[in-house]
């Protein structure tokens, strides 16, 4: 008995190739078909990367997509950002990371220098007593304020940014050459004010 399965199927299978590829043509074509905002909406991710100049560790981390911060990223972060002094570490406020990004988009930069992250009240009090500015209720302390220089950017440009963004307090120390981001109330000092 001859088997004409294998040609019926070799026949059919020719006849469905056609009708196959057009409809992987349509899925792959669906994307483009969708909004621009929708189809980027989901894709959003808030990116940040470090450089601590005290212990030379190094982080590249998404903190944030459409869902909102990402828990192991931002303990990444806030470990990256401890008291290196005391190894002590806190939470720090998620805002400074919003407030970093902001300044990376606006200024084109890629790698954020660590001056200062968090500070324990006793690292806070010995700075204090050998350099002039740093606060006796410092932000640092409450794991709300950062210092920082953008890599390849220009300090006193990446102050104006920070003035620029209307956000929490913004300092400028160019002899220093870093600038001081923190998420309290709206307030500058230093060169670079507008």
């Amino acid at each position: 008995m001859p088997d004409h399965s294998t040609h019926s199927h070799g026949t059919a299978h020719r006849k469905t190739v056609p009708h196959r590829r057009l409809l992987l043509k349509g899925l792959a074509a669906l994307p483009l078909a969708l909004p621009f905002r929708s189809a980027s909406a989901g894709t959003a991710k808030y990116q940040l990367k470090f450089r601590h100049t005290h212990t030379d560790e190094l982080l590249d981390v998404v903190f944030r997509d459409n869902r909102g911060y990402i828990a192991p990223a931002i303990q990444r972060m806030n470990w990256l950002l401890r008291d290196h002094r005391s190894g002590e570490m806190i939470h720090m406020d998620p805002q400074l990371f919003d407030i970093l990004h902001a300044l990376r988009t606006r200024c084109g930069g890629e790698t954020f220098e660590i001056i200062s992250g968090y500070r324990s009240p006793l690292t806070n009090a010995s700075l204090r007593s050998h350099r002039r500015g740093v606060a006796k209720n410092s932000l640092h302390m409450d794991g709300r304020a950062i210092d920082v220089r953008l890599v390849g950017f220009d300090t006193a440009r990446l102050s104006q940014a920070a003035v620029d963004l209307g956000i929490g307090g913004v300092g400028y120390y160019p002899r220093a050459d870093f600038l001081h981001v923190d998420t309290g109330d709206f307030r500058t000092w230093g060169a670079a004010r507008s």
